[in-house]
């Protein structure tokens, strides 16, 4: 999902698998034999937020499962968070 989210847009892959290993040492970091899913989704869905804005809205859309244009409104109005750091 995360290669899929960021299909088509300027970012090295270099940079990804970057993120891909600061989430999994984050996990690891954890200690816990089992972390819940929704766990795993918001640490992708933050480091993508961070990476690129277009790729967090797209595995925001899946992962959240947007069904309706006021779900993509709502959500994009909360980017604003990642355009301040």
């Amino acid at each position: 999902s995360i290669q899929i989210s960021l299909r088509k847009r300027p970012v090295d892959q270099e940079r990804v698998d970057r993120m891909i290993t600061g989430i999994v040492r984050r996990l690891e970091s954890m200690g816990e034999s089992e972390v819940p899913s929704t766990v795993i989704g918001e640490m992708v869905m933050d480091s993508l937020g961070n990476l690129d804005p277009v790729a967090y809205v797209r595995f925001a859309s899946v992962y959240r499962n947007f069904r309706e244009a006021k779900d993509f409104e709502e959500f994009v109005e909360d980017l604003s968070r990642f355009e301040e750091d």
